[in-house]
C-alpha cells in the first residue's frame, strides 16, 4: 500500500516564552506538521504548504547520492531501525527531489512485500548489477546491515577515486581552455587596435609583428566558425562515446597511452579492480562471478577485456595470479598480493590492501601533477601573452630607434 508523500510546509507561531517564531518543516500534511510543532511547544498561528518554483531545475541522481543513501541506510539498520522506517528517515533528510521520489518508490515496493534487492532492480540506472547482487546476498544471509556497510564503503571509495581521476583530467584541460580564451581575446580585441596604429607608420613592420597580425586577421574572420566547430566536435565526441562501443573502446586505449595521465588512469583502474574484487569476494560471491562484476565495473575497455580473459583462464583451472600475470597489465605488487591471498585463503584481505595502496598512489600522483602544472600554467600563459605584446610593441621600439 502506497504511503503519503512528504512536502515542505512553512509555519508561523509562538514558542513557550511568547516569542514569534517561523520556519519550515517537512510532513505528509498540515495537520501532521501542526501536531509536530505542538510537541515542540509551539503555538501555531499559520501553516501552509511551500509552493514549488515554476522553473526549478530538477537535480539528477548522481553516484554520490547513491553512496550517501547507502551509508545512511547502513547506519540506520546498524542502529536497529527497521528497514521501512529507515527509508522514511533517509527520505526525509534528502534534498534532491528525484532522489526522494526514488526512495519513496523503493519504500513502497518493500512495504508491499518485495525484497530490497528486487525493489532496487527497478531502478537499474542508479543501482547496477553489482550493487543489487551484493544487497541480495546480504538479504539471503541475514546480514543486510553488514552488507550495506560494505557496499557503502565500496561506493564511497569508488567515488573518491573517480573524483581524483576527474581532477587529474580536468586540470590540464582547464589550462588549455584558459590559454585559448586569453589568446583569442588578445587576437580579436587587442591586436586590431595596434594594427590600426601601425597603418600610419609608413614603415615596414617586423616579420614577427606581421605574423601575429595575420593570425589576428584569421581569428577575426573565423572565430565564430571555430567556436561553433569546437562545440559541435565536443557534442559529436560525447555522442560517439555513448553510441559506438568501438569508438569508446579506442578512446579508452588511447587514454592509457597519454603521458602522465595514462599512468594515473592505469593505477586508478588497478585500484578499482582490487576494490571490487575484495568487496565481492568478501561478500561470499564466487570468484568467477566476482570477476564478472569486476569486468563490468572496470571503467576501461582494455582492463574489461583483460578481466574477461582472466575469467576464462580461471574457469579452465588456472590460478588467478597466473591468469593476471599473463595479461601484462597488472603491476608486480598486486600479483604478489594475489599469490599470497590465494595461498593463505585471504584473497579478499590482500585485495583490500592492494586497493588501499593504489588509491593512495593515485592521490599522490594527482597531487604531484597539480604541483607540476602550476608553474607550467604560468609559463605557457606568460609566453602567449608576452609573445603577443612583444610582437605589438616591436614596431614602436623600432620607430623609437629610428627617431633617436
Amino acid at each position: 500500500m502506497a504511503t503519503a508523500e512528504f512536502s515542505t510546509f512553512k509555519f508561523k507561531g509562538k514558542n513557550k516564552q511568547g516569542k514569534a517564531v517561523e520556519g519550515e518543516l517537512r510532513g505528509t500534511n498540515a495537520n501532521i506538521v501542526k501536531a509536530q510543532l505542538r510537541k515542540q511547544g509551539i503555538a501555531v498561528t499559520n501553516v501552509k504548504k511551500k509552493p514549488k518554483p515554476l522553473f526549478k531545475r530538477s537535480k539528477p541522481i548522481t553516484p554520490a547520492d547513491i553512496a550517501a543513501f547507502t551509508r545512511q541506510m547502513a547506519t540506520m539498520m546498524k542502529a536497529g531501525v527497521p528497514l521501512v522506517q529507515s527509508f522514511e528517515i533517509v527520505e526525509e533528510g534528502t534534498e534532491n527531489d528525484n532522489m526522494r521520489t526514488m526512495i519513496q518508490a523503493i519504500r513502497d515496493d518493500v512495504s508491499a512485500g518485495l525484497g530490497f534487492a528486487t525493489a532496487l532492480k527497478k531502478h537499474h540506472r542508479q543501482f547496477d548489477d553489482l550493487y543489487c547482487s551484493l544487497v541480495e546476498a546480504g538479504e539471503q544471509s541475514g546480514a543486510l546491515e553488514k552488507m550495506l556497510d560494505r557496499v557503502a564503503t565500496y561506493k564511497e571509495k569508488s567515488e573518491a577515486l573517480k573524483a581524483k581521476i576527474k581532477k587529474a583530467l580536468t586540470y590540464p584541460a582547464a589550462v588549455v581552455v584558459v590559454a585559448i580564451i586569453v589568446t583569442a581575446i588578445l587576437l580579436v580585441k587587442v591586436v586590431p587596435v595596434f594594427a590600426e596604429v601601425f597603418t600610419g607608420f609608413g614603415a615596414d613592420l617586423p616579420a614577427f609583428t606581421l605574423f601575429v597580425m595575420g593570425i589576428s586577421n584569421f581569428a577575426q574572420d573565423w572565430w565564430l566558425v571555430g567556436l561553433i566547430g569546437a562545440i559541435l566536435a565536443g557534442v559529436a565526441f560525447k555522442e560517439a562515446r555513448l553510441r559506438s562501443q568501438k569508438f569508446s573502446d579506442n578512446v579508452d586505449r588511447l587514454t592509457l597511452k597519454i603521458p602522465i595521465i595514462g599512468a594515473i588512469v592505469h593505477e586508478a583502474t588497478v585500484a578499482r579492480f582490487a576494490r571490487t574484487l575484495a568487496t565481492t569476494f568478501a561478500s561470499g560471491v564466487p570468484l568467477i562471478d566476482s570477476l564478472d562484476s569486476v569486468a563490468n565495473s572496470a571503467g576501461n575497455a582494455v582492463f574489461r577485456d583483460a578481466v574477461l580473459k582472466v575469467k576464462e583462464d580461471v574457469s579452465s583451472g588456472i590460478q588467478l595470479n597466473a591468469a593476471l600475470r599473463s595479461t601484462n597489465l597488472f603491476p608486480t605488487l598486486l600479483l604478489q598480493l594475489t599469490t599470497i591471498g590465494e595461498e593463505s585463503g585471504a584473497l579478499d584481505d590482500m585485495m583490500e590492501r592492494a586497493a588501499i595502496h593504489y588509491e593512495a598512489s593515485v592521490d599522490n600522483q594527482v597531487d604531484n601533477l597539480t604541483a607540476l602544472l602550476e608553474p607550467l600554467i604560468m609559463s605557457v600563459l606568460g609566453i602567449l601573452v608576452g609573445g603577443l605584446l612583444v610582437a605589438m610593441y616591436l614596431p614602436i621600439f623600432n620607430l623609437g630607434n629610428v627617431v633617436g
